[in-house]
C-alpha cells in the first residue's frame, strides 16, 4: 500500500515569485527550500514565500547552508520572538543539557564529550516521538535545527503530520478525545515514561487539549506524543493508557511520516503545533552535532 501510494506522489518543484525554489518531499509533509542564502539579510518578499511554504509542507529543508550561531538566529528571528532555551534543575544540567549550553537562545544536541562531559543534550540512540517543550504552558512555535557534524549512517529526524493523523482518526476514538486533555511531562533524571500516580511537582508539566486548533489555519491536529504523554484527563488509568497507545500507533503510521536524512550543513525547520518528531539510531562511536533555536509560542486550545 505504502509504495504504492509514494509511486504515484509527484516531486514537482516549484518557483515562486520570490525566486526561491519549493520542492516537495514526501506525501505526508516536508518541502526543500533551494534558491537562497540564509547568511544574509533576506528580502520580506522571500521570508513571506518561505512563510508560505512551511505552512502548507510543516517541515522545511534548506541545504547547503554555511550558518554562524548568529545567521541562525537571525533568520529564526523573522518569524518571531525568539524561545529560551528550557533549563534542567541545576544538579542534573551538566549531565542533562551538557557542558557548552551557554546561549539562552540556542541547544546544542550532542552525544559528543569533552573529558568524559557531554557537551550538549539528547545525546545516544533512538528517541521517541515527541513535542518540544510540549510540557509547557506555551510550548514552542517553531523549531529550526542546524546539521553541524553528523555520524555515517541513522540519526535520521522522523517527522509525523499530525493534521492527516487526527483527520484518519477513526470517528469513535475521535468521540473517545473530544473535548479531552492530555498531560505532558518531563522528567529529567529519567529515559522511559515518568509513572504519574504520585507526586509529579518536581517535573515540568502542563494539561493539553488531545487535539488542538492550530491557531493560524483554524485545522485540527493531534497534540499527544509517546515521549512526553503520560495521560488523558478524566480517563481511569487503563483506559488512558489504552487510548493513547491507539493515538500513538496511529500517528506513527509510516503514511504520515516524512523521514529526513540529514547532510551537513542542512537548516531543518518545523512547526511543533501540528508536527511530533522523532530520531532513528545511530553508532553511538560516531560524532553527532546539531544546533537548535526556537521561537516562542503560546497557549493552545482545543
Amino acid at each position: 500500500m505504502m509504495g504504492r501510494q509514494r509511486s504515484r506522489f509527484m516531486f514537482v518543484a516549484e518557483e515562486t515569485a520570490a525566486g526561491i525554489t519549493v520542492t516537495p518531499l514526501s506525501p505526508a509533509c516536508g518541502a526543500e527550500i533551494s534558491g537562497v542564502d540564509l547568511a544574509t539579510d533576506l528580502a520580506p518578499a522571500v521570508v513571506e514565500a518561505i512563510r508560505a511554504a512551511w505552512q502548507k509542507y510543516l517541515v522545511l529543508v534548506i541545504r547547503g547552508q554555511d550558518l554562524s550561531l548568529d545567521d541562525q538566529l537571525r533568520f529564526a528571528a523573522r518569524f518571531g520572538p525568539l524561545g529560551e532555551r528550557k533549563k534542567a534543575p541545576e544538579g542534573l544540567r551538566e549531565r542533562t543539557e551538557g557542558i557548552y549550553q551557554t546561549e539562552k537562545h540556542t541547544l546544542l544536541v550532542s552525544n559528543m564529550k569533552v573529558d568524559g562531559k557531554p557537551i550538549g543534550a539528547f545525546g545516544e540512540g533512538d528517541m521517541w516521538f515527541h513535542i518540544d517543550s510540549g510540557y509547557t504552558e506555551r510550548p514552542y512555535k517553531y523549531t529550526f535545527l542546524y546539521g553541524m557534524e553528523l555520524p555515517s549512517t541513522g540519526g535520521n529526524t522522523l517527522f509525523s503530520n499530525m493534521y492527516m493523523a487526527y483527520d484518519e482518526l477513526p470517528q469513535p476514538l475521535k468521540d473517545t478525545i473530544k473535548g479531552r486533555k492530555a498531560l505532558h511531562i518531563h522528567e529529567y533524571k529519567r529515559t522511559e515514561k515518568v509513572d504519574t500516580s504520585g507526586d509529579i511537582s518536581h517535573s515540568p508539566h502542563w494539561f493539553h487539549p488531545v487535539a488542538v486548533i492550530h491557531p493560524e489555519t483554524g485545522r485540527r491536529a493531534l497534540f499527544v506524543d509517546r515521549l512526553m504523554t503520560a495521560r488523558i484527563e478524566g480517563l481511569e488509568p487503563a483506559e488512558s493508557e489504552r487510548v493513547l497507545n491507539q493515538l500513538w500507533d496511529h500517528a506513527e503510521n509510516p503514511r504520515f511520516v516524512y523521514e529526513h536524512v540529514w547532510k551537513l550543513k542542512d537548516l531543518v525547520m518545523w512547526d511543533n503545533r501540528c508536527l511530533t518528531h522523532g530520531r532513528t539510531w545511530f553508532p553511538p562511536s560516531e560524532n553527532r552535532l546539531l544546533r537548535r533555536c526556537t521561537v516562542e509560542g503560546g497557549p493552545l486550545d482545543g
